[in-house]
């Protein structure tokens, strides 16, 4: 008889003990371990020995590849991040927010599959059929080669892609799956491991395509082990602003493509649909009327050029120490460029509070947008406005030095196509002779990029 014994094991990182723990020591979580029952059998797993993989050592010469060797969606923006498509046989995990659009996304991306003639499973977890198919004819989709299967048992689910032999498969969600393997509840830790791992050699050893939808936590992490991200081959996140209707898919893992690609949607009654020209969503959000403290920059989300409007608010403080606020900018980041500014432009902001705001509710991570930060707050400090026909463009230095950024000649192409008639950049950067009908300033420090960009206000 099989000796059962169990451990605590930590729902946030995975992390093993042998006794509770009120805190895990690994990350740090609080309340978070939970015991688990493991069955020690001498018995070989039959199930992990169905896996093993018995093909030899092949020169690298002598490999082929398909024909096919990506599959495109037909939805552009979802194409984009994925770099051009479905791999065969790769293993997608597809994570968000609950209620943020992952059910409709991957539906969508079902019905325009099928219409491709491609065979799909989609195994529901959580919704029934028919829950399913009041979905699918809200989104107008309506397919002969589409199987809905509600399951939530790894083997049940293992036994009907043997059977139907589908192209692709869904998994809806990864967290409501359960193998009769593991002896813990569905959700936990082990649970996503075991079912994750079973996934992933039906999808390699059979060439299916796989797409496993997986929830997040309150920080925003994927639910379970952080070996999950490192077992899939692309990781997707599904992202957007609650009081606004678009959504944003944004890769973070790709092994076939690159990284950080954004697909923007609106969600409407009828599904997501495609924006295909992002920056006329973020400009139409722009204000018409030319006010201190607005500065629009071209960040870079992956390989596309977004604009977007920086919008700063300087004013006296009420409390003993001024506040620093942010919204969609790193907030030491921030602080970095206040230092720069009262050091080396003399802009006293010791005693001001200062409000730092993307508009459009999106992240700019990247140094690019230092300079738009830095002049919508030396602007909103002195009551005088930026040029409204103005893009900025570079990363400011300790020294106050102005550095060069990458993907230039693409910035300001886009700057073109949207109308803007003058951009102040790195003077280390190199541009084409392609780039016309803009007025290009260069600029070495940031006092000279604030006395080229504004005008009286």
């Amino acid at each position: 008889m099989a000796k059962v014994k169990s451990k605590w094991i930590c729902q946030e990182c995975g992390y093993e003990t042998a006794g509770y723990l009120g805190k895990c020591p690994e990350c740090g979580s609080w309340g978070s371990l939970v015991e688990e029952v493991q069955f020690d059998s001498k018995m070989p797993n039959a199930a992990a020995n169905e896996f093993v993989n018995t093909e030899k050592p092949t020169l690298l010469k002598d490999i082929t590849i398909g024909k096919e060797v990506r599959i495109s969606t037909n939805i552009s923006e979802f194409d984009r991040i994925l770099g051009g498509g479905f791999v065969q046989g790769s293993l997608t995990l597809l994570a968000g927010d609950p209620g943020i659009g992952k059910s409709t996304i991957t539906l969508q991306t079902c019905g325009e599959l099928c219409k491709s003639g491609k065979k799909v499973l989609y195994v529901s977890a959580e919704e029934s059929a028919s829950q399913l198919k009041l979905r699918a004819e809200r989104l107008g989709i309506n397919s002969d080669n589409l199987y809905i299967y509600p399951q939530t048992n790894m083997e049940n689910i293992k036994s009907q892609i043997e059977e139907l032999s589908p192209e692709f498969v869904i998994v809806d969600s990864i967290q409501a799956i359960y193998s009769n393997n593991v002896a813990s509840s569905a959700g936990s830790v082990s649970q996503i491991r075991e079912c994750t791992n079973i996934l992933m050699h039906i999808a390699k050893s059979k060439n299916i395509t796989t797409i496993v939808i997986g929830h997040v936590t309150k920080d925003g992490n994927i639910a379970g082990p952080k070996v999950l991200e490192h077992m899939v081959d692309t990781v997707i996140y599904f992202e957007g602003d609650k009081y606004k209707s678009y959504r944003m898919l944004r890769s973070m893992k790709n092994r076939f493509g690159n990284t950080s690609e954004v697909g923007i949607f609106d969600m409407q009654a009828d599904g997501l649909h495609e924006i295909k020209n992002p920056n006329e969503l973020f400009m139409n959000e722009r204000s018409q009327l030319a006010t201190p403290g607005s500065a629009i920059i071209v960040t870079n989300e992956g390989t596309r050029p977004l604009m977007v409007e920086i919008q700063a608010l300087v004013g006296t403080t009420s409390y003993a120490s001024p506040r620093r606020v942010t919204n969609g900018v790193d907030l030491s980041r921030l602080h970095q460029i206040l230092a720069v500014l009262e050091k080396r432009v003399g802009l006293d902001l010791s005693k001001q509070d200062v409000y730092v705001n993307v508009m459009g509710g999106i992240d700019v991570d990247e140094p690019s947008a230092d300079l738009g930060i830095a002049l919508a707050i030396a602007t909103c400090a002195r009551d005088v406005v930026v040029d409204p026909q103005t893009v900025i463009i570079g990363e400011i230095g300790l020294s106050g030095e102005i550095h060069p950024v990458n993907n230039i000649d693409r910035r300001l192409n886009e700057a073109v196509a949207a109308g803007f008639k003058k951009a102040i950049i790195p003077d280390a950067n190199k541009i084409s002779n392609d780039i016309k009908n803009i007025e290009i300033v260069k600029v070495k420090r940031i006092i000279d990029a604030i006395t080229s960009c504004v005008s009286a206000g």
